[in-house]
């Protein structure tokens, strides 16, 4: 596939697009400028931000320029939610993240060489705009009667919360910046997720106003499970792209307990393997399910995309020594401890026997089937098979002085943390 276009869509990357035909011809004709906004709502970007980078990454390969907004104005508003209204961070608050997410998006992107990507900050040119200067020189150019049928913005004034004067004005600010992209830099193209159409449209049609041009958008669809589930969420929470706020560990056990439904539509969204080479992972799903490979294909190029090699031989290490034959003594402590972290456990002291780490850990009822079980020869310390119920944890037991690892048959593991 030549087209980048026919790439998107065979990628599942592709939900809306303003005009295709003309849009195929301006990237056939190339290159085009482009840009994504990202906004400092949290200090980290998040599953939902990477496949606006992918899409990035994609046509920057293909030839395209490629702008990466932090959005350090939009991000003092705030993106109106169709549920309520959002709490404002402070002005500082927003600073610091809009420099973590700057340096969040380099490693997906090429910023060197003659098609360099670069980051900007709306805040640059909203900042020394006055009131008055917004209003008639922008505001202008939008129709109230346009801007409520925004969906958040419909869905806000129908409930009860209603929708603060901020918060409507959102619409106005993003649009603002594709106009100034569009001035500045000869910027073209937009693209953004599904939900984000609306804000999308403000730019395109302020720049058909203000102007008179016609400028181009491309959406990404909401990637969803095989029970339409939204992905990128773990037991109620994001799946982060900071290593302290989602474990590297955390990130390749998410990706590697993906549904077989879902896994192939992942690899073609996320990763840069071939038609062919995913085409055989699908015939590996469907005829020897039991080996995941297209799970662990996913995982591998996941976090070494996000997290980079070093911590992706780690982690495959902490998963292989804690579900395979792996040594756990190799692991680095901050693996291990991101590893163990997954695990149910509890606080055991060393000098407490192993009849009660089994109880206390929850891998067994009862010290009648703790003993039933050392018995049966299915309890371990560390990978070391238990004969002797009257076998204590003593401190060498504890990896770096942290944390044990009991296991009780093939697949039940907790952990005995150090107290």
């Amino acid at each position: 596939m030549t087209d980048i276009l026919d790439e998107l869509q065979w990628r599942g990357l592709i939900a809306q697009t303003t005009d295709e035909t003309a849009l195929r011809k301006a990237l056939d004709d190339g290159p085009v400028t482009l840009y994504c906004g990202f906004d400092p709502t949290a200090p980290s970007l998040h599953f939902g931000n990477l496949v606006q980078l992918i899409v990035l990454r994609h046509l920057q390969r293909a030839g395209h320029r490629v702008i990466c907004l932090v959005g350090g104005s939009t991000g003092l508003i705030g993106d109106p939610r169709p549920t309520a209204e959002r709490v404002l961070k402070t002005k500082e608050q927003t600073a610091e993240w809009v420099g973590r997410i700057q340096g969040q998006v380099r490693p997906f992107l090429d910023f060197e060489g003659d098609n360099a990507a670069f980051t900007v900050n709306n805040l640059d040119w909203t900042s020394p705009m006055s009131a008055l200067d917004f209003l008639r020189d922008v505001g202008k150019h939008f129709r109230v009667n346009q801007m409520v049928r925004k969906d958040a913005v419909a869905a806000r004034l129908n409930s009860d919360e209603g929708i603060s004067y901020t918060e409507f004005s959102y619409q106005i600010l993003q649009g603002l910046d594709f106009l100034q992209l569009f001035r500045e830099y000869g910027c073209t193209l937009q693209t953004g997720g599904q939900d984000q159409w609306g804000n999308l449209t403000a730019g395109s049609d302020l720049i058909h106003r203000a102007e008179g041009e016609s400028v181009h958008l491309l959406t990404t669809p909401l990637i969803t499970d095989a029970a339409g589930n939204k992905f990128g969420k773990s037991e109620g929470n994001a799946v982060w792209l900071d290593p302290a706020m989602t474990s590297p560990y955390a990130f390749y056990q998410y990706w590697l307990n993906v549904e077989d439904a879902s896994v192939i539509k992942l690899l073609k969204v996320f990763t840069d393997r071939s038609a062919q080479e995913i085409g055989e992972l699908e015939r590996v799903v469907a005829d020897e399910p039991f080996r995941r490979a297209a799970q662990k294909v996913l995982a591998t190029d996941m976090t070494r995309l996000v997290h980079g090699e070093e911590a992706t031989v780690s982690v495959e290490a902490a998963s292989q020594a804690l579900f395979g034959k792996g040594d756990l003594g190799s692991l680095d402590e901050r693996t291990l401890i991101d590893a163990t972290s997954e695990l149910p456990g509890a606080d055991v002291p060393a000098g407490t026997g192993v009849l009660d780490a089994l109880v206390a850990t929850g891998l067994v009822d009862s010290k009648k089937a703790a003993r039933r079980a050392i018995g049966d020869g299915s309890v371990s310390v560390n990978g070391e098979k238990i004969a002797d119920e009257a076998r204590v944890l003593s401190p060498a037991d504890y990896f770096h002085g942290r944390v044990a690892v009991l296991r009780r048959g093939r697949k039940n593991l907790a952990a005995a943390r150090a107290s």
